[in-house]
């Protein structure tokens, strides 16, 4: 077990160094490397920085599994987790850990019958992995008594509070021993888990993953550049492209997650979809397809996506544009684990630019542009790949029964057309190109021979210069070739105020000047931006109805903490 040395070094037992053997594990990621020491000398709790793909759930489990004896009768460890497909996750992982040790590993949630979870927990369980809502709902019922809790934590504490558990958490905590060591894992830090900390915890320590380590090198993100209403022609392409696509497609909506689902499944796809309308019973059967390779494509919302380890993916693709950047990071995750490449794609409309940059800045992500699949590429991939098929039955010799049938065809007709008769009855138009609606580089239709049509991606950008700095629209406009070489013709709309400008460019241009004139600014202050973040210094822009919540504007007074009785801290 020499490939196992840098966990041996870190204080595991042969036991469970023999289970991390067995699952394949050679290495302990960043967060697991600086979580388990500390767990395993128990001094301190514990606060995480991590996110789904790290890691994290070894980084907890193998400490457990380690620290807590066997043949009792309560419940030893507590693992909350905000969702039913993470808490079986967790549950099965810490099983695989435990190797031959007598430990029972139980998940509790919504959706399974409760009955059949109250008997069990008769029979005694030492450790717990449970959703908010259905270990209070057993609590009340005396199902569960969690005074003796030795080993305490939340899983994905941020999505949890962004789910409303925040008083359930609260409560639950509240009925454990102030003995207990806690353990805190989050993606984010927002200021309710810093509380939750101050109420629950002893004295404690925080670990994080460095920055760049929150979207993987083994990931290449790309972004293309598509009118909402080609995106699925678009998909079509990428899935067509790929000989072996097996990736997770990402939608905002319900609606928009069975529409695309439906949609691929009528063009002959193997897809599933899931959301947060989808029984238990439904949602535990996609999961098993999606794991088992019995459909390459699965259409999820980001919550009803959380939570499930699917190893292995080629792609992760943003069909809709994550709302904020931080959902960005948990999606790009999914992909290049476990020291596989893959390919995060992100389909942006003009309207969705800056979203874009924002992401781009908060995952400090090379996030570049890529060209469009042409029809004539994605033809010349499935004409090579039925090539390769032929090629290789030949070699095989898997064709030899049908011999008698194929010299009968060839007396009878020409070579060259009945083949093709063969190829058409077969392929249909799908190896024509014409058969493929034309999308040029911008993400847009073309219309017969004409020029494309205008998308509409253009940008609306910021200048931190004006008439005070005796520029005016023609020095304006030189300036920009000057420097970023950007022709006159493409930059429309230019207004010089005093101590601002704006300028209209197409957004592929508007990546370039802001990159060009970030490098060009004054201190810390670029010379150009996305105009919809900029005021002027009174707090008006050049069009309010456009600038509402930029980054001068007043923001709402939050409401104070609700404090609640926290369990007695531990001395």
């Amino acid at each position: 077990m020499s490939n196992l040395e840098k966990f041996r070094e870190l204080g595991i037992s042969e036991q469970t160094l023999a289970a991390l053997e067995k699952k394949g594990f050679e290495e302990p990621s960043p967060i697991q490397a600086q979580t388990i020491p500390l767990l395993l000398q128990g001094e301190k709790d514990i606060i995480g920085q991590a996110q789904t793909g790290t890691g994290k759930t070894a980084a907890f489990g193998i400490p457990i599994v380690e620290i807590l004896q066997e043949h009792r009768n309560y419940v030893q460890s507590l693992i909350m987790a905000p969702t039913r497909e993470l808490a079986i996750q967790v549950a099965e992982e810490i099983n695989s850990l435990k190797g031959s040790r007598n430990l029972e590993v139980m998940p509790i949630y919504g959706g399974q019958s409760i009955e059949i979870q109250m008997r069990r927990l008769k029979k005694g369980v030492d450790i717990i992995v449970g959703t908010p809502g259905r270990l209070l709902d057993l609590m009340r019922r005396g199902y569960i008594k969690l005074d003796r809790v030795s080993i305490a934590v939340l899983d994905e504490a941020d999505e949890m509070l962004n789910m409303g558990f925040i008083e359930d958490i609260e409560m639950i905590l509240a009925e454990t021993g102030p003995e207990k060591q806690m353990l805190m894992f989050s993606a984010t830090m927002p200021p309710q888990i810093m509380s939750i900390a101050e109420k629950f915890m002893g004295e404690y320590e925080i670990v994080r993953v460095k920055k760049e380590q929150l979207t993987t090198n083994l990931t290449e993100q790309i972004y293309f550049e598509v009118k909402r209403g080609d995106k699925f022609e678009v998909l079509c392409r990428i899935i067509d492209i790929e000989p072996d696509f097996y990736g997770l497609v990402f939608c905002r909506t319900r609606n928009d997650v069975d529409e695309v689902a439906r949609d691929l499944m009528n063009r002959g796809y193997s897809v599933e979809a899931l959301h947060g309308d989808i029984s238990q019973a439904q949602r535990n059967r996609v999961i098993e397809k999606i794991k088992s390779h019995s459909v390459n494509i699965l259409v999820a919302t980001d919550v009803a996506a959380r939570g499930i380890d699917i190893n292995n993916l080629t792609h992760v693709i943003n069909f809709s544009i994550p709302q904020d950047p931080e959902a960005y990071v948990h999606r790009v995750g999914r992909t290049g684990r476990a020291g596989n490449e893959g390919t995060a794609i992100t389909f942006v409309t003009p309207a969705e630019y800056q979203k874009l940059t924002q992401i781009k800045r908060f995952a400090k992500a090379d996030i570049k542009k890529r060209q469009l699949p042409q029809a004539r590429d994605i033809v010349k991939g499935k004409k090579d790949r039925i090539a390769e098929d032929v090629a290789d039955m030949i070699s095989g010799e898997l064709h030899v029964d049908y011999m008698d049938f194929a010299n009968e065809l060839l007396r009878n007709n020409d070579p060259a057309v009945l083949i093709a008769a063969m190829l058409k009855q077969q392929y249909k138009d799908e190896l024509l190109e014409e058969s493929y609606s034309q999308i040029n580089s911008s993400g847009t239709k073309i219309r017969d021979n004409s020029e494309p049509v205008d998308s509409g991606g253009r940008a609306r950008l910021f200048v931190a210069l004006g008439k005070k700095d005796d520029f005016n629209p023609k020095k304006l406009v030189d300036m920009i070739w000057d420097k970023a070489k950007v022709k006159s013709r493409l930059i429309q709309d230019v207004k010089c105020f005093d101590t601002f400008s704006f300028i209209t460019v197409p957004f592929v241009e508007a990546e370039k000047l802001v990159e060009v004139f970030r490098r060009e600014g004054r201190g810390n202050k670029p010379l150009m931006e996305m105009a919809s973040e900029k005021k002027d210094k009174e707090g008006r822009s050049e069009n309010d109805s456009d600038f509402k919540g930029g980054r001068n504007a007043r923001p709402k007074k939050k409401k104070p903490f609700s404090k609640s009785k926290g369990a007695p801290k531990r001395k």
